[in-house]
């Protein structure tokens, strides 16, 4: 087709007052894909739980890169249907005191656990999510509860872990996962939040 014809053709849709921007998308384009919706989370545990290298995981980002989480951290993680904006919190003694502060505008919850911890330390991560389940800004939300480290030896289950029954006496929406050391983080991810 002729340069003076393309322009003939654009010159009668503007006669019959037709956008050639739209032409041109009707013709050339799908137009951009539907916005994904954006939901904000928390993630918190004890330090060496597995919250940091959880979410590069599910980032698609090496192994090697992985450092422990001092403050606090942001990662946008795409699934297919949504965007999970995860506002990863330091587990340290001198930073679990400043969680709440990060708690608002939260639309959901993720607690890792080292299920293969020490008593002392189990002990302290089922008081921090007591703590956690009763606070008014999340008691209400989704609560997804992921028991890490399931491939080491000492590792307990998910009963012994975080006292199901417990947690379902706060909580609207509660899923708990295993953590298995080959695969199914985005599957726990996926039942537990979508």
């Amino acid at each position: 087709m002729s340069d003076l014809r393309i322009t003939e053709a654009f010159l009668y849709m503007d006669y019959l007052g037709i956008q050639q921007s739209t032409c041109f998308r009707a013709l050339c384009c799908k137009g951009p894909p539907p916005a994904r919706p954006e939901y904000d989370l928390v993630c918190i545990g004890l330090t060496g739980s597995g919250k940091t290298s959880l979410l590069s995981k599910l980032c698609s980002e090496s192994a090697e890169s992985v450092v422990s989480t001092t403050g606090f951290s942001i990662k946008a993680v795409p699934f297919q249907n949504a965007i999970l904006n995860v506002k990863e919190l330091g587990g340290a003694d001198n930073i679990r005191k400043y969680w709440s502060r990060y708690y608002q505008g939260s639309q959901g919850v993720i607690f890792v656990l080292d299920s293969a911890s020490s008593e002392d330390d189990l002990e302290t991560a089922r008081n921090e999510l007591h703590s956690a389940l009763q606070h008014p800004q999340l008691c209400t939300l989704p609560f997804l509860i992921l028991a890490n480290h399931q491939d080491k030896p000492a590792a307990r289950s998910i009963q012994e872990v975080c006292l199901i029954s417990y947690c379902c006496h706060f909580l609207s929406t509660l899923f708990v996962g295993l953590l298995l050391p080959r695969g199914n983080v985005e599957r726990c991810i996926q039942l537990g939040i979508f």
